[in-house]
Order: C-alpha cells, then structure tokens, then sequence
C-alpha cells in the first residue's frame, strides 16, 4: 500500500530553478480546483512506481520544456502538509529554454528576485525563505544551457 493510502497526501516534486539571482515562478491557472490563481514552483505529482528524482526531470520537461540530470543528492527542502509531502531540489543546470509548456496548468511564467515576490499571492507560505535560501545556495558559476 502506498502512502497516499494511508496518509492522504500527495507526493509532489518541484525545481527552484535559479538564473541570475532570480527564480522562475509559475503562475498557476484560476481554474486550477489544486491551489489556483497563485505563483508556485514548477513541478508536479509523482506517478505511482515513479522515483521523485525522475519525477522531477519529467515535470521540468512537460512544463518548461527544459531538460536536467537527474539529481543524485537529496532535496534541497521538503514541505509536509496534509494534503501533500513535496520534495524540492535548486536547480541551476538545464539545456533549453524554459516556456510555459503546460498553458493548461499555467497561464503565466517570470523570473522573480526576492524583492518582487514580496506582494504576490504563493502557494505556500514557506516560498519567500525558501527561494532566499535557495538564492544563497546558488553559486555565481552557475550554467543555465548547454
């Protein structure tokens, strides 16, 4: 049995993806019936016998049209609610261009520093610390495309 069973909660994957000391944000769609009408992370639910590493991967494709490795190291955050157990990783390294790939879940991406977020309605009330602490961990070496 899986834990969704027991416990309810949706296993969820998402990418702090960082570029010049700024995040990309998605604005979630007002149809949306989970957490419409405001700004989260891209990334999405993990597919049953679906590894969270590999869901990311898979979820970065689909909404942003950007391709990763793998990450091998464990998440750089993890938030536990009732309704959902996320697993987030920074992610600095991507070959592509990231695009709103999925207007049906979105229907508006932005690069965000710290300070624009301020004001903008999150989908989780975490996403202010965590984005500047996923800031700090980013290194000005970072590479954004191959």
């Amino acid at each position: 049995m899986d834990s969704d069973a027991v416990t309810g909660r949706v296993d969820v994957v998402a990418g702090i993806v960082v570029s010049d000391r700024r995040v990309l944000l998605c604005h979630r769609s007002p149809d949306r019936a989970w957490y419409g009408n405001v700004w989260d992370f891209p990334g999405g639910h993990v597919d049953t016998g679906e590894s969270p590493t590999a869901a990311l991967v898979r979820e970065l494709r689909e909404e942003l049209g950007i391709v990763i490795e793998e990450p091998s190291e464990p998440g750089f955050s993890r938030l536990v609610t009732s309704e959902f157990d996320m697993r987030i990783w920074v992610v600095t390294q991507w070959a592509g261009a990231p695009a709103n790939a999925s207007p049906e879940e979105h229907d508006d991406l932005a690069w965000m520093s710290v300070k624009a977020i301020a004001d903008l309605p999150l989908a989780h009330d975490s996403y202010p610390s965590l984005i500047a602490l996923a800031l700090n961990a980013a290194t000005d070496t970072e590479c954004h495309s191959h």
